[in-house]
């Protein structure tokens, strides 16, 4: 099972995609490092950085895609390459969130970059629309960045684990991520615990990185027909 992620421009979930990165840019200050995300809503948060940047509000950044990068630097947003010091704020989007905070991530390819960024900042949060949030992770594929090199011998050690394997863009043509490697899309098996999957996935050779982002994540700015609610730590602190 895929679930669509895309929404429709001028649609109601575009509007709430923009609130939501909107209202986290009350947590950027002058003299920041900030982490930025990939995906339509972090595209937001981009563009609402931009203006900041125009309005005379000094922030350097990461991205964590080569086309958040290429976002960026077209609006104007200072880039750095490699810092020697905690970011101050990442905000990212997600493809599913707990109420807990825990998201998936990657279904947009760019989930190892994603979570470098996420564990380098001192405060992670998360910006999207209310269609993101489940009461358990996993309803959805979990994206598993692997090693082309036996790639299908990966695979087979992932579904012990108890999912569904499929190589995101066919054998013929494997999607390749920035970091020159390829995605599994992988159904895990309903109630499967995603913070134990965590570990047993890493202990995978083979595996570089998947899209289980468990305790870093510590606001989650969600908006909906409703309004804006926060899940987590006020935003309102920086």
């Amino acid at each position: 099972m895929t679930l669509s992620t895309k929404a429709e421009p001028g649609s109601p979930a575009e509007t709430w995609k923009r609130l939501a990165a909107e209202r986290a840019l009350a947590l950027v200050r002058d003299g920041m490092v900030i982490g930025l995300g990939s995906g339509s809503t972090a595209r937001y948060f981009i563009e609402g950085v931009a203006r900041l940047v125009r309005d005379g509000v000094r922030v350097r950044a990461v991205a964590s895609s080569r086309l958040t990068a290429a976002l960026a630097a077209q609006a104007g947003i200072p880039l750095l390459d490699d810092l020697d010091r905690e970011l101050d704020l990442a905000v990212d989007g997600a493809d599913e969130i707990d109420p807990a905070c825990n998201c998936v991530k990657g279904r947009g390819g760019a989930l190892l970059r994603e979570k470098i960024v996420a564990q380098a900042a001192l405060r992670f949060v998360l910006v999207a629309d209310d269609s993101k949030l489940v009461a358990r992770l996993l309803r959805g594929p979990l994206p598993v960045e692997i090693l082309p090199f036996l790639w299908r011998q990966t695979r087979r050690r992932i579904e012990t684990l108890g999912g569904h394997g499929e190589l995101r863009g066919g054998e013929s043509a494997p999607v390749v991520t920035d970091n020159g490697n390829w995605i599994l899309d992988v159904q895990f098996e309903e109630g499967i615990d995603a913070a134990s999957l965590d570990g047993r996935l890493h202990a995978i050779a083979g595996v570089v990185e998947h899209g289980l982002f468990v305790g870093l994540a510590r606001s989650a700015i969600v908006a909906g027909s409703a309004g804006i609610r926060v899940l987590g730590e006020p935003v309102s602190e920086a």
